[in-house]
């Protein structure tokens, strides 16, 4: 990883060390952002600011120990992660070292200094070339493939600026990822070579040709997300919530249940055993689209709290940096990143380090900046290879005390479309999510409407405004409950109430440890639609005077309690209780009616 500027080094010296921050000496001929190596251990740093020789360092890697006087090495890069085959089903740190194959060579702990590529130079891939000697190439074409995966199917394009003629192309077969497996010659006559890894700064986001509507949506497999509030492929989201209300296990649903074809988990600050908990379950989960193990299109990046500060807020952008890597091979790239109030957390503390001015709560003036860049690098996209790919990017917000009126959460809401609010309430009373039907909204439902009346049901729209309609309603019917009492509500407002809990209780309620915690969007539908038409028939009987109370005898509304347990693939179990409901329905009508005659003879 050591590299030279022409034929000499560029040194400087450690002036001062303020924690992650090193102040350094004789930099005149180094560069903004350029990476650097700090100390006589070769700590990996990132210039952060440069005054005529002088300049601060931000440093990835604890500095206990280092002295004033040590040296300082430029590498002529900036902060870069190594995009390559390999990176899928592993787990790196958040400055793209493999923490796997990092602890396989020096056991349980890193030390200091330690660098090794993300990709293995070394491993041999089964090489399929895509183009022949001769043959006329563009940015973003590809030149070969190379299976990363069962799932995945590693696309070597041309390089950004590469076009011209192939003079050279790899024959099919193995070949080690250090070796070209094609040369370009271009049209001003240089040879390059492609290689199956690039570095990339992770700060610069990846060019493509055309930025599309998200008019798809991304399906979690929750009923509360797919159905009420849905996000697009190429979306933005936000997760807040206070401790306890489930963020990470929301996110772990996400991850694991998301229609993506790659996913990218970032743990950005939170705790280790939380991480511990995705390496040892992830493997084990089968993806329920494909049924081969999950790990097969998943990417972990670890940069937990016990962890240097500085990488913590280098780890979002390598994590963005790499799904845009396979977003330009053509594939939707689902990113979560848990959470980005620790990434704004260690902004706080690097800038309070640097000297800056503090703005609310403590944090720089510039974090609404950085949160705008970040998640804009989500979207759908055309690629340079005339693809069609995307980013949907996920971000939990861990607002203090479950304030959202605090500063990321505040800023986080510019710039998202998609809001799920936890409700701690909600997380206390076991019901997961946590998802609130109140505080939560989404901007993308009017633009992923014509997908779900097309490829699910036409009605999807109509149940969905219904189904918030009813939620709504009951909001305000609970209060009066809470004041009075049930008693004294009409039998209509109690028919809400009762809709409303089989709402909760039977449709947005998921059981993550059962078959019920992946949902497919035509069995949310279904018991969406059974619960809406139990609502309006029983609503036709109590406007005609039948009593709520013999309606609520139903043994029916039970089952329909629980008809998320029924497997998806059960039409025929969905149909025969819906029946079963309309007939109840009919029969308490009927006698309702005649126990009337009776009455009026």
């Amino acid at each position: 990883m050591d590299e030279k500027i022409g034929k000499e080094e560029k040194l400087g010296s450690i002036l001062m060390i303020n924690g992650p921050v090193v102040r350094a000496a004789g930099l005149s001929r180094f560069a903004m952002r350029e990476l650097v190596q700090v100390g006589e251990l070769g700590l990996t740093g990132e210039i952060l600011q440069m005054d005529g020789d002088e300049g601060v360092i931000q440093v990835y890697e604890d500095t206990t120990g280092i002295q004033p006087g040590e040296p300082v090495k430029g590498l002529g890069r900036p902060l870069s992660v190594c995009l390559g085959p390999g990176l899928i089903g592993h787990i790196i740190d958040g400055i793209g070292r493999p923490l796997d194959r990092l602890m396989e060579k020096e056991g349980g702990f890193l030390s200091r200094g330690t660098r090794l590529d993300p990709i293995d130079m070394d491993r041999s891939w089964e090489v399929t070339p895509s183009c022949k000697v001769g043959d006329a190439v563009s940015s973003g074409m590809t030149i070969a493939s190379v299976k990363e995966t069962d799932l995945i199917i590693n696309r070597v394009v041309a390089p950004l600026g590469v076009e011209g003629e192939v003079e050279y192309v790899a024959a099919p077969g193995f070949c080690k990822t250090s070796e070209p497996v094609a040369r370009v010659r271009g049209t001003d006559g240089k040879l390059t070579s492609v290689m199956m890894y690039h570095y990339w700064p992770v700060r610069t986001p990846r060019p493509y040709r055309e930025r599309l509507l998200p008019d798809e949506p991304l399906i979690t497999g929750q009923r509360v997300i797919d159905g009420l509030f849905p996000i697009s492929k190429g979306g933005v989201a936000a997760i807040p919530g206070g401790f306890g209300t489930g963020k990470t296990v929301t996110q772990h649903q996400l991850a694991k249940w998301s229609d993506a074809k790659v996913v990218v988990y970032i743990g950005c600050g939170e705790r280790g055993n939380e991480m511990t908990q995705v390496l040892e379950e992830f493997p084990s989960l089968e993806d329920p689209y494909s049924k081969k193990p999950l790990m097969q299109r998943t990417i972990l990046i670890a940069n937990t709290s016990n962890m240097p500060v500085a990488a913590r807020e280098a780890s979002i952008y390598t994590g963005i940096t790499i799904a845009e890597y396979y977003r330009d091979m053509g594939y939707d790239v689902a990113m979560m990143a848990d959470s980005t109030s620790r990434w704004a957390e260690a902004l706080r503390e690097l800038s309070g380090r640097l000297g800056e001015i503090p703005a609310e709560e403590g944090f720089p003036a510039y974090l609404a900046t950085r949160l705008a860049e970040f998640y804009e690098r989500a979207g759908k996209v055309r690629t340079f290879g005339d693809k069609t790919a995307s980013i949907s990017v996920i971000g939990a917000v861990s607002p203090p005390g479950g304030d959202f009126t605090e500063p990321v959460t505040r800023h986080t809401k510019r710039f998202i479309r998609c809001f799920w609010a936890l409700d701690a309430s909600l997380a206390h009373a076991r019901h997961f999510p946590a998802i609130s039907w109140m505080d939560s909204y989404s901007e993308y439902a009017e633009e992923v409407r014509d997908w779900y009346h097309r490829n699910v049901d036409s009605s999807w729209a109509a149940l969905r405004d219904e189904a918030r309609s009813i939620l709504a309603e009951d909001d305000v019917v609970q209060q009066t409950i809470r004041l009075m009492g049930e008693d004294v509500l009409p039998d209509s407002q109690r028919l809400i109430a009762l809709t409303a809990s089989l709402l909760k209780n039977g449709y947005l309620q998921q059981n993550s440890f059962s078959d019920d915690s992946f949902c497919p969007p035509v069995k949310g539908l279904t018991i969406l639609k059974l619960i809406l038409d139990f609502h309006n028939q029983a609503r036709k009987l109590v406007a005609a005077g039948c009593p709520l109370s013999l309606i609520r005898k139903m043994k029916e509304l039970m089952e329909l309690t629980h008809v998320r347990e029924l497997p998806a693939g059960d039409a025929a179990g969905f149909e025969s209780l819906g029946k079963r409901i309309r007939e109840r329905l009919e029969k308490i009508g009927a006698e309702r009616l005649a126990h009337e005659e009776e009455e009026g003879n």
